[in-house]
């Protein structure tokens, strides 16, 4: 019954966005708030990856400067200076990258797993900012990683691979890596428990686990059980699981015995990249409109403060 009441109270605000955005508030209409299992999410459905990939061959210039290296929101130190340009949210994007590897207290001379690696930009930023470095970046879906091995090359004295795995099945060996880093994508993982097991068997004694992730208030739970963003497909960002809050992080890495060294909330810094999404939909209209309505309901619970984004990171014990 909270779920119920919270659900009602949420669609005006929401409505009123979408209209606000030049949206017609029937598109809520198409809601589908019936339960679903997230681990029956067996196939792989990224309807973005297919426009980013599609719009990319095309030599869309100004998504190619957006999306073509990174695939994740931006942080903007001072949200406020956001010029909301394609360099400009190029620039946060890479900075997001950036504040996940201090997270996880990336330097040189490391072995670095990027589980859920998309086209390889934070691979790409650990290569031209780090040396003596190995790096392994793993993925699904196979044309990410096609893309990922013909954009990104190794420098002088560093080592990347990419492979094909499932991040809560990976091919490698105990205690492998000195980081392991999750950048916006564990939402699409089958499982954050089974993700978890696995990066703390491959990381070494000593090692971080760091990621990004779009975190619920408690609040919030009921509606996300209820699949709220659930359209009856994939939608256009595919299935996502928002149903983890801090505490099931804090509870998980306790089960676990992690250690928790960051917990940054970052809403406020990533924000202005609703806005630039907006202005890039304007002039590059998507052919989808659960682009559209995902994307303002995301802003609207971000604004509302009901999900907020967080970096975390947890140590493996000596």
């Amino acid at each position: 019954m909270v779920g119920e009441a919270v659900k009602l109270n949420l669609k005006r605000p929401i409505n009123a966005f979408l209209a606000s955005a030049g949206l017609s508030p029937v598109l809520m209409t198409g809601l589908n708030y019936r339960t679903n299992d997230m681990n029956d999410n067996k196939k792989l459905q990224l309807p973005y990856f297919n426009y980013l990939l599609s719009e990319l061959k095309r030599e869309n210039s100004r998504l190619e400067q957006s999306f073509g290296r990174h695939v994740h929101w931006g942080y903007w130190e001072n949200p406020d200076t956001a010029a909301l340009t394609a360099q400009d949210f190029a620039k946060a994007a890479e900075a997001l990258s950036a504040q996940i590897c201090r997270a996880g207290l990336i330097r040189n001379n490391l072995c670095v797993l990027d589980a859920g690696c998309g086209f390889g930009g934070t691979v790409a930023h650990i290569n031209e900012n780090y040396r003596s470095m190995s790096l392994m970046g793993v993925n699904l879906d196979e044309r990410q990683l096609t893309r990922a091995k013909e954009q990104v090359k190794p420098v002088p004295g560093n080592r990347i691979d990419f492979k094909q795995s499932d991040a809560c099945a990976l091919p490698f060996d105990d205690a492998s890596f000195d980081a392991v880093l999750a950048v916006e994508c564990i939402f699409h993982f089958p499982s954050r428990e089974r993700f978890f097991k696995e990066a703390y068997r491959v990381l070494k004694p000593g090692g971080y686990l760091a990621l990004s992730d779009f975190v619920p208030k408690p609040l919030l739970k009921p509606i996300i059980k209820l699949k709220m963003l659930e359209w009856g497909g994939a939608g256009f960002y595919g299935k996502c699981d928002f149903s983890y809050c801090v505490a099931d992080y804090l509870r998980l890495a306790q089960t676990l015995g992690l250690d928790l060294t960051v917990e940054r909330d970052i809403t406020a810094n990533t924000l202005p990249t609703y806005r630039y999404l907006r202005r890039l939909n304007f002039d590059h209209p998507v052919n989808n409109p659960f682009a559209y309505i995902e994307t303002a309901v995301a802003e609207v619970f971000s604004r509302m403060r009901l999900l907020d984004y967080y970096i975390f990171s947890f140590r493996k014990p000596v």
